[in-house]
């Protein structure tokens, strides 16, 4: 098993709280994780129908089996979300625990248990592989980003990031090494057939099949509710509530522009982007990574994934991603904004594998506006530098 990252915080957390929920989309490995980090803890899963009844029927009798007990995982939990205000008084009196909690339905579940368990409960993320993780290295630190400081790592071969690019990081593609496209097409099958039933009332899924695609075309851009609605063939207010079912379920993330406008006029719409390289290409129809080379959207494809690893950096630590984007009325941009104790550290991504010297325009506009000392420039090269006072980094560093 490839050691998780986060796995020191559960352990950490349970305990001190007597809920921990770990969240995140399917198939990252929640089981698995807290399966092996857990193993002396009583295990029930919701996915097993005879469990699951007895526990929508039956909330309170569902829980009394556990007292006394010394730990408890409940897998699956979403598809109980009612036990949460149950849990609250079970645990208050002193019932039994730590209980530890998985889910698939971000938003959902994460608000019933605001609503619930406020001040009993450790809200944690688990997303698929970063990639220093399945390359058996030292996690990227969040401090590392802010202080700009490139880690030492090992060559990888030339064609590892279209590898890494096309395939993504779910944990299932690797670990029984499969077939990117064959699994990816079954996730994709699994999620709408599934998911989007269970949680809102679609109606039409090949129109909603569609609305995923034309996201996918979108991952890096400018959010546009109304022209990708308009695309679609849907309203603005039914784009809105599909967008809000991605994101409910991790298929897209949302990048907020930054607050600060340093006396320029600055976009305030989001920025659109998937959370896996590789389901990305699955849904653009990329069938190979040799495609990857030439594809005319291979830059926001690895813009994808630049910004997913360094959302990681943030949810593996237990953090809350501080990530933004800047861009002023006249087109300049900053890809991410890196916000730190009190430090902001401008982030530029560039899927070329040769560093030139327009990659650094926007970086040195934005030090001149807000006065940070330098700032990133992650490319698909493989050495590490510094150039015009940046630092330059190889993908592979993340």
């Amino acid at each position: 098993m490839i050691r998780r990252t986060i796995a020191g915080r559960l352990e950490e957390l349970a305990g001190p709280y007597p809920v921990v929920f770990l969240t995140g989309p399917r198939q990252s490995g929640k089981t698995t994780l807290v399966r092996a980090t857990f193993g002396e803890y009583e295990y029930v899963s919701l996915e097993d129908l005879q469990t699951r009844n007895a526990c929508l029927e039956d909330p309170l009798g569902f829980l009394e089996r556990f007292r006394g007990a010394k730990g408890v995982v409940i897998d699956e939990a979403q598809r109980a979300p009612d036990l949460f205000s149950y849990l609250q008084g079970f645990v208050d009196e002193g019932g039994g625990g730590p209980f530890v909690l998985t889910g698939s339905q971000h938003f959902l579940l994460a608000d019933r248990i605001s609503q619930s368990l406020a001040g009993r409960a450790a809200i944690l993320e688990l997303l698929p592989f970063s990639y220093a993780e399945l390359a058996g290295r030292e996690p990227l630190d969040p401090d590392d980003l802010v202080d700009v400081r490139a880690r030492p790592g090992q060559e990888v071969a030339a064609h590892e990031l279209d590898r890494i690019l096309f395939s993504g990081l779910y944990p299932r593609i690797h670990d029984a090494r499969l077939e990117p496209e064959v699994w990816l097409d079954g996730y994709v099958r699994t999620y709408v057939e599934r998911d989007v039933r269970t949680l809102t009332n679609v109606g039409d899924l090949d129109t909603f099949s569609k609305f995923v695609q034309l996201c996918a075309g979108r991952s890096g851009q400018l959010l546009n509710l109304a022209a990708l609605g308009a695309d679609a063939g849907v309203d603005q207010k039914t784009a809105r509530r599909w967008l809000s079912l991605l994101r409910t379920s991790y298929i897209v993330e949302l990048l907020q522009p930054h607050h600060q406008n340093f006396r320029k006029r600055v976009v305030k719409t989001p920025k659109l982007y998937f959370a896996d390289s590789g389901l990305l290409c699955h849904l653009l129809g990329i069938t190979n990574r040799g495609q990857l080379r030439s594809h005319p959207l291979r830059g926001a494809i690895f813009e994808t994934f630049v910004v997913g690893e360094l959302r990681k950096a943030f949810t593996n630590q237990g953090l809350r991603p501080s990530l933004f984007f800047w861009r002023d009325s006249r087109g300049r941009e900053v890809d991410v904004v890196i916000e730190r104790g009190g430090k902001l550290v401008p982030v530029e991504i560039k899927s070329g594998e040769t560093v030139a010297d327009d990659f650094f325009t926007h970086l040195d506009f934005y030090r001149s506006l807000s006065g940070c000392e330098r700032g990133w420039l992650i490319y698909g090269g493989r050495e590490v530098f510094e150039r015009r006072g940046h630092q330059v980094c190889s993908w592979s560093r993340l």
